[in-house]
């Protein structure tokens, strides 16, 4: 299933895009990021009839991209900021991002997460120094809880996509798609859920090759991008499906929504069979199980292919 961006007058104002820019070009990542390989898919792109290459954001050192916003956002807090610590609520990858930043930075994390977190997770985050507060059954309720003690203690909330140096973190992903890949792309497909990966890439792609297509995927049962593309305002979803975990969002942020309206091109939505396909796709070309949010791009860049024939 596809759905069409209709992009109504502006309401929000978008981070400028030279500012964006400039954020992605002058970000310091790689004091704790990796640059990360764009790995050939023989067996899918011979499968599909196109070349296929995967942006293997799973060999980061916590497994994600996470690390890259999380770490641009926290570097740049000022001494002050600095001493009285960060705080965010997560029970995924932004956790690791956030607790390994704050280690590699020497400050105080706090990261609260829902009761309901699999200890795993929980001990994950404590092994990077960072300090786990359990509140609530939800994200939501780790979430609100997070945002009162930030206003409570003084210290700084890292929000997991709606900051626009957390964006612009996100965006060194296109800087290295474009450097890898010069003069030869037709399309990129990214994961979406809160929308800072794609205003991310998608800002900066567009700005310096803009003829390249941005697709977003997203699942048919967390479809808030889409949906608010369509309907030109952000929408709250009243559910999300929770197999692709990682992108189980009920609403995108005012800044990727912002940046996604004037750079992304088309999204594409897929179900959980589509999602399961996909991770079996590339673990074939890779012999990596990729978790279902992972594995999201590759199932909308079937779909897409699909339709085209």
């Amino acid at each position: 299933m596809a759905c069409r961006p209709v992009v109504p007058p502006h309401t929000v104002r978008a981070v400028p895009f030279d500012v964006l820019l400039r954020d992605i070009l002058t970000s310091r990542v790689y004091d704790v990021a990796r640059e990360t390989p764009l790995d050939a898919a023989p067996r899918l792109s011979s499968r599909l009839g196109v070349s296929v290459l995967l942006k293997r954001e799973d060999l980061q050192p916590v497994f994600s991209f996470k690390i890259r916003g999380a770490y641009n956002r926290m570097v740049r807090l000022t001494a002050e900021e600095r001493s009285r610590g960060v705080i965010a609520a997560s029970a995924g990858n932004h956790a690791q991002g956030v607790a390994m930043s704050a280690q590699f930075l020497g400050l105080h994390a706090r990261i609260v997460m829902p009761r309901t977190t699999p200890e795993i997770k929980v001990e994950a985050v404590r092994g990077r120094g960072a300090e786990v507060v359990l509140e609530g059954d939800t994200y939501g309720d780790a979430y609100a809880f997070a945002i009162d003690e930030a206003a409570r203690s003084g210290a700084t909330f890292v929000h997991p996509f709606d900051d626009p140096l957390v964006i612009a973190g996100q965006g060194t992903v296109g800087d290295e798609i474009v450097r890898q890949r010069p003069g030869a792309l037709g399309a990129i497909f990214v994961p979406v859920g809160g929308g800072g990966l794609i205003a991310g890439i998608a800002g900066y792609v567009k700005a310096v090759m803009p003829d390249v297509r941005m697709i977003g995927v997203e699942p048919v049962d967390a479809d808030a991008m889409a949906r608010s593309l369509t309907a030109g305002r952000r929408v709250v979803l009243e559910r999300v499906g929770l197999f692709a975990d990682g992108v189980a969002v009920r609403e995108v942020g005012v800044h990727p929504f912002a940046i996604a309206r004037d750079s992304v091109d088309e999204m594409v939505l897929v179900d959980n069979d589509a999602i399961c396909a996909a991770i079996k796709d590339v673990f074939d070309d890779t012999r990596t199980i990729m978790e279902p949010a992972g594995a999201l791009s590759v199932a909308g860049l079937k779909a897409w292919v699909a339709r085209q024939d």
